[in-house]
């Protein structure tokens, strides 16, 4: 698959089959994801695959509960959820933050779980960034220790049926701004 036709693809898949997903695969995507590139190659990065029912259903109502509300319910039916950790406490990235008040490691873990999402579109898999939800709960039902963060959850899964290519890319194309929108050469506009 041509890169652009594997980003025009990748969507947020919210419906998934009842269908449980090769840890060959999960491993697949994490492989992609650690090949990412990272602040003075920090590698912030560590990945949790969740992929037990019953933690799933834990996970779910963790990530669902009180103010965090009906937004992420399909949770409650994703084949495996990966929980994305992110390393806050590395020197360089902490020294970079301190002088820019960038929080590089943020970013290395942005650029890491759009290579996983990436492979798991290739690998015919669909995949939705969850950032809504209760870290402290997520942390203390894995036992995360309280220096990392847990800025990511991935569901991952087959998409539904329901999910037809041509309908994916037409929503795709409908809802992105235009390239004149967003760029411009030379100044800001």
């Amino acid at each position: 698959m041509e890169f652009y036709e594997l980003v025009l693809n990748r969507f947020s898949c919210r419906k998934f089959k009842d269908k449980s997903v090769d840890r060959e695969k999960i491993l697949k995507c994490i492989d992609a994801a650690r090949l990412a590139p990272s602040a003075c190659n920090s590698q912030p990065w560590r990945f949790v695959v969740v992929d037990d029912e019953k933690l799933i259903k834990e996970i779910a109502e963790i990530a669902t509960k009180g103010i965090y509300g009906v937004i992420n319910k399909f949770l409650f039916e994703v084949p495996c959820i990966v929980v994305v950790v992110a390393d806050k406490e590395k020197f360089i990235a902490r020294l970079g933050a301190r002088i820019t008040g960038t929080q590089y490691y943020l970013i290395d873990i942005g650029i890491s779980s759009e290579h996983f999402v990436l492979q798991a579109q290739e690998l015919g898999l669909g995949t939705c960034f969850i950032g809504y939800f209760n870290e402290r709960g997520i942390k203390k039902l894995l036992n995360i220790p309280n220096r990392y963060k847990v800025p990511l959850l991935i569901a991952v899964g087959y998409p539904d049926d329901i999910y037809k290519e041509e309908d994916v890319i037409k929503v795709k194309l409908k809802s992105r701004k235009s390239l004149e929108e967003i760029v411009s050469f030379n100044k800001f506009l």
